[in-house]
This record gives C-alpha cells, structure tokens and sequence, in this order.
C-alpha cells in the first residue's frame, strides 16, 4: 500500500509537467494559428462584402465643390455603375484587395493572439486596457505590413476607372506603373492616416469583442474560456463591434481616402488634407460613405469574427489530436 501511494504521489508531478508542456505548446501555436485560420477569413469575407466597399470609395472620391456631383448617394452609385459597367462593375479592384486582405487579416489576427499571450493573466483574461492595447497593437501592424500598400493601390484602381482613358490593365501592371512613376513610396501614400485608421478600428473592435464575450461567458457562468460562444452569437458581438468603429474613425477613413487617391498631391500630409477638406467641403465631407460604410463594416466585422472563431475552434481539435 505503501509503494502504491509513493508510485500515485510521484505520477502526479509527471502529470503536472506534461500538462504544462501542453499549456505552453498550445499557447506558442496560438499565434500561429491566428495567422492561418486569420488568412483564409480575410480571402473569405472581401469576396462577400467587397461591392459595399467599392459604392463607399466612389462616394468618397466624389469631391467636386461648386459643381454637380456624379453621385447623389449609395443607392445611385450602384445603378450608375451597373448601368454603365455591368454587375461586375461592383467588383473592380477585387483583386487588389484579394491580394491584400489575406495577408491583413492574417497580421491582424496573428498580432492580437501573440499581444493577447504576452499580456493576459494567468487565466487567460484581459484587462479592459489591454484589451485596448493589443488590438491597438495589431491594427499598427496591419497598418504597416499590407493595409497600406494594398489600399493605396485599391484606391487608385478605383479612381483611375473614372478618368478618361484607364492607365490600369490589371493588378500587376498598376502595382508596376505605380512604383515606376513613383517610387515605393507611391505605394505608401496616407501610411500616418493608415496607422491611425487601423489602430483605432482595431483598438474599439476587440475591446468591444473580447468584452462582450467576457460579458456572456460571465452571464453563462463559465469558470474558464474553453467553452465555445456560439457562433451567431459572436456575429452579432462583431456587427456592434463594426459600429462602434465606424462612428468612431469615420473621418479619419475620409482623410486616408484622399491621401491615396489620384490626387493625392494636392495635400502636403495628413494634418494639410484634413485641414483642406474642412475648409473647403466642411464637416459633413468627413462622414462621406458612411451608410454604405456602416453596413459594410457591421457585415464585414460579423461574418470575419464568426469565420475566424469556427476555425479556431477546428485548428484546435486537430492540433490537440495531432499533440496526444
């Protein structure tokens, strides 16, 4: 009886060092696994939500002052197009934003799950002010890493369907005609803009996520953070979430747009660009685009939170099978 207790007793350290090894490599591959499972959400939701996002370009890029404008709003926006272009006329510049969406969310997502490993408790909860911080976090490093690159050339694909005879072939030759003409840094136009746009959006979407999960797995009862949220359910956390961010950074989306346009060189910086659009359009010029922001953006947040959770949770079972 006795050996049996000593053999019972010294098993259980055993027990305990293999769990932790187990808790640490789950915690290493987290990131990881935020990058994959962030890659195919960003592929999945551009091809979903993309036509939103062209309606609210073009309403932005409308800046004429004094002079009748080609747009009177989303709704027109899309029979203009339609009319002159055909459907697929809402899906100009996908590829561009293809190209760049699933490395965004892959540093988006990948950014948050290694900021969320390096500053979460013991129990694996975040403070709302780190909650905040990490998600800033990861918008500066989408910012930097693919968002502006990638908008910068969205943004002139769409404005260059509007002149008179398209320069742009395709996805490739523009990125070409755009460094030759100039520079690298033509595709690095509105990066101070950028950061500020994706920092904040990312800032309020998290806080606004990861605080409602918490909410309901508190309401639940849940005494850990294993058990999965149901995935409508985190939808609708994400639509709040893309809302909230929409009526906070509205202005500065506008100033971005303008930064990398066609007519960028107008502006001298961010602060000359802001500055000219009050002065010469007023306040009402920097929430341009916003119905069609807003439901674009609440669609977008929803469906990514819901897709990036589901294969989270799929990522999961098979690295714990692949890990037993």
């Amino acid at each position: 009886m006795s050996d049996r207790g000593l053999v019972f007793s010294a098993g259980r350290p055993n027990q305990r060092v293999s769990a932790a090894a187990a808790a640490a490599s789950g915690s290493s591959n987290k990131s990881l696994k935020g990058i994959i499972a962030g890659g195919i959400t960003g592929g999945m939701e551009i091809c979903i939500t993309f036509p939103t996002e062209y309606v609210k370009t073009q309403l932005q890029l409308d800046e004429k002052v004094g002079a009748q404008k080609r747009y009177k709003g989303p709704i027109d926006c899309v029979k203009v197009t339609v009319r002159e272009r055909g459907f697929f006329g809402l899906y100009r510049g996908l590829s561009v934003l293809l190209y760049g969406s699933i490395p965004k969310s892959a540093v988006r997502f990948g950014a948050f799950e290694e900021f969320k490993k390096r500053n979460s408790d013991a129990q694996g909860n975040l403070s709302t002010g780190r909650k905040f911080l990490c998600g800033l976090g990861a918008g500066i490093c989408e910012a930097i890493f693919a968002v502006t690159p990638m908008e910068t050339v969205k943004v002139k694909f769409i404005n260059d369907q509007n002149s008179a005879n398209p320069k742009f072939r395709g996805f490739f030759h523009g990125v070409r005609e755009i460094v030759r003409e100039q520079g690298l840094r033509g595709c690095y136009q509105g990066l101070t803009a950028t950061m500020m746009k994706q920092g904040s959006n990312q800032a309020i979407r998290f806080l606004v996520v990861e605080s409602l999960k918490d909410w309901y797995r508190g309401y639940r009862g849940d005494t850990d953070n294993t058990r999965p949220i149901p995935k409508l359910l985190t939808g609708m956390f994400g639509a709040v979430a893309g809302a909230a961010s929409v009526f906070g950074n509205t202005p500065i989306d506008v100033v971005k747009t303008r930064m990398q346009g066609l007519e960028a060189h107008k502006y001298r910086s961010t602060a000359h660009c802001f500055v000219k659009i009050w002065r010469e359009e007023g306040l009402k010029a920097f929430y341009k685009g916003t119905v069609p922001r807003l439901s674009r953006v609440c669609l977008d947040v929803g469906i990514t939170f819901m897709i990036y959770d589901s294969f989270m949770e799929l990522f999961n079972k098979i690295w714990n099978s692949m890990s037993a």
